[in-house]
């Protein structure tokens, strides 16, 4: 395999790491409350809600960018959201397979609709993996308003999200970061990080799961510009990798469930 050290232009690779940074802003302490509810493909669902959303304004002639499809996106984010507000109400012991349904609907409904699209294919690549490579500053600059909005009502709230309100802040988060890098991405930026430092408690936690993020992304996207792969499958892979290697950090694996001295117990 030739090495492209052409590839490490500072000009792609600056605003890529910035669109990776504001996902985790949000994406890490939202990662968080999602191990603690045990809904972990909720993230998922979601983002391939948003996806549709996209995809539905796109085949009504709304083009690829602006406003029209970024509102797509969020109404349909958010009409996700409602519904499964709504179920965790009224099923809560069924919520996790009414969410992978949920999932499952919005693929298959995207697939439908670029059927007859000559660039459906295209289209539902960039979707999943995302063109994080490709963004530019101007188009990080709402994305970046709305996170600094969503932490901020995270810090009012101290991190405490109920009902409708943990849902449509969710769906808001994803909205804003689906197009940037992609549904997968919107996972392994949701779920590694929080994943590496579960055992963890307190702001350590937040700043290990923020480092953790922070390496895959920087270590994926020069990675993937040196041997010339796709960034976001390769960001979500590195993502991985960084997220095994905290677990050689002493204070991360001895906060590791799988490390912690069970309690021993004498008899009287």
């Amino acid at each position: 395999m030739t090495l492209n050290w052409e590839g490490l232009d500072i000009s792609i690779l600056g605003p890529a790491c910035v669109a990776g940074l504001i996902v985790l802003s949000t994406h890490v302490p939202l990662g968080k409350q999602v191990l603690s509810r045990g809904i972990i493909f909720i993230d998922l669902a979601i983002a391939q809600i948003a996806g549709l959303g996209v995809i539905l304004a796109q085949f009504l002639g709304f083009g690829d960018q602006g406003y029209a499809v970024q509102l797509a996106a969020a109404v349909a984010a958010l009409l996700g959201a409602a519904l499964l507000s709504w179920t965790d109400r009224r099923w809560p012991e069924y919520q996790e397979p009414l969410i992978g349904t949920l999932f499952v609907l919005a693929a298959t409904g995207g697939l439908l609709l670029l059927a007859n699209n000559p660039q459906g294919g295209e289209h539902l690549k960039d979707l999943l993996v995302g063109q994080i490579l490709w963004v530019s500053y101007a188009q990080l600059i709402p994305a970046a308003v709305l996170s600094v909005v969503l932490l901020g009502f995270l810090w009012l709230r101290q991190g405490r999200l109920t009902g409708m309100l943990f849902y449509g802040l969710f769906a808001l988060a994803i909205t804003a970061s689906v197009q940037l890098v992609g549904v997968y991405l919107v996972f392994a930026s949701l779920i590694v990080p929080a994943l590496a430092t579960a055992g963890m408690r307190g702001r350590g936690r937040l700043a290990a799961a923020y480092i953790v993020g922070a390496l895959g992304y920087v270590t994926g996207l020069v990675l993937s510009a040196v041997l010339d792969l796709p960034s976001g499958a390769l960001i979500v892979w590195t993502l991985a990798g960084c997220a095994l290697l905290a677990q050689l950090v002493p204070v991360v694996r001895r906060s590791h469930p799988a490390h912690v001295a069970p309690e021993v117990v004498f008899d009287a």
